[in-house]
C-alpha cells in the first residue's frame, strides 16, 4: 500500500499541468508558492520512502548472496565428504566411509535448502529492483517539475516587478499631462494668463486716463486763448472810443 501510495502521488504530480494550474488560479503567485511547497514536501516524502525501499532491497540482496554462498559452501563440504568416503572405502574402511557419505548427504540437503531460499528470493529482488528504478525515475521527474516551478515563480515575480514599474511610470506621466487644462500646470498657466491680462488692462486704463488729461489741457488752452482775444478786443474797442472822443 505504501509503495502504491508513492506511485500514485508521483504519477499525479508528474501529470500536473503547471501552466494550466497557474492560469486557472485567482492569484497565480500564491498558487505557484503553494505548488512549490507541496512539491518540496512530496519530494522529501518520496526520498524518504525510496530510501527505505532501497534499504529493504539491499537487505534482500545481501540475504540472497548469503544463501548463494552458503549453498556453495555446503556443496564444497559435500564434495569433500564424498571424496573422503571414497578414500576410506578404497582402503577397506567401509564403516567410516559410510559415515562420510552420510555427511555428504547432509551437506547436499543443506545445499539444496540454501539454493531453494536463494531461488525463492530472486523474483522478489527482481520486482523490488523494478520498483526502485521506477521510484527513482519518478523522483527525478518530480525534482525536474520542482525546478520548473521555481523557474516559473522567478519569471512571474520578475514580470510582476516590471508591470509594477510600468504602471508607476504611466501614472506619473498621466499626472503630469501638459495638455490637460485640469492639471496643476494647466491651472497655473491659466492663472498666469489672467494676471498678464489684468496687467495689460491696467496699462491700457492708465494710458486712457493720461490721454484724457492731455485733452483737458488742450481744451483749457483753447479757452484761455478765447479769453485773451476777448480782452484784447475789449481793449481795442476802448482805445477806439477814446480816440473818437478826443477828435
Amino acid at each position: 500500500m505504501a509503495k502504491q501510495s508513492i506511485f500514485s502521488r508521483i504519477s499525479t504530480l508528474m501529470k500536473a499541468n503547471i501552466n494550466a494550474l497557474i492560469d486557472q488560479a485567482e492569484d497565480p503567485q500564491k498558487m505557484i508558492d503553494q505548488l512549490v511547497r507541496d512539491y518540496t514536501n512530496n519530494v522529501a516524502d518520496a526520498e524518504a520512502a525510496i530510501a527505505e525501499t532501497i534499504g529493504n532491497l539491499r537487505l534482500l540482496e545481501r540475504d540472497h548472496e548469503e544463501d548463494v554462498q552458503a549453498a556453495k559452501d555446503w556443496g564444497n563440504k559435500a564434495i569433500a565428504a564424498s571424496r573422503k568416503a571414497d578414500e576410506l572405502r578404497s582402503s577397506g574402511n567401509t564403516a567410516d566411509a559410510d559415515k562420510f557419505d552420510n555427511l555428504a548427504k547432509i551437506a547436499l540437503q543443506r545445499q539444496i535448502g540454501e539454493e531453494r531460499e536463494a531461488s525463492a528470493a530472486e523474483p522478489t529482488i527482481a520486482s523490488q529492483t523494478e520498483v526502485v528504478d521506477k521510484l527513482k525515475s519518478g523522483l527525478n521527474g518530480m525534482k525536474e517539475k520542482l525546478g520548473e516551478l521555481k523557474a516559473k515563480r522567478s519569471e512571474l515575480l520578475a514580470r510582476a516587478k516590471v508591470a509594477e514599474a510600468q504602471t508607476k511610470v504611466q501614472d506619473a506621466v498621466s499626472s503630469i499631462n501638459l495638455l490637460d487644462p485640469t492639471s496643476e500646470l494647466g491651472r497655473f498657466e491659466d492663472k498666469v494668463r489672467r494676471q498678464e491680462a489684468l496687467a495689460q488692462g491696467k496699462v491700457e486704463l492708465a494710458a486712457s486716463s493720461l490721454d484724457a488729461q492731455f485733452e483737458s489741457l488742450d481744451d483749457l488752452g483753447e479757452l484761455t486763448e478765447v479769453e485773451a482775444r476777448l480782452a484784447e478786443l475789449k481793449a481795442g474797442g476802448s482805445s477806439q472810443s477814446r480816440a473818437q472822443l478826443e477828435s
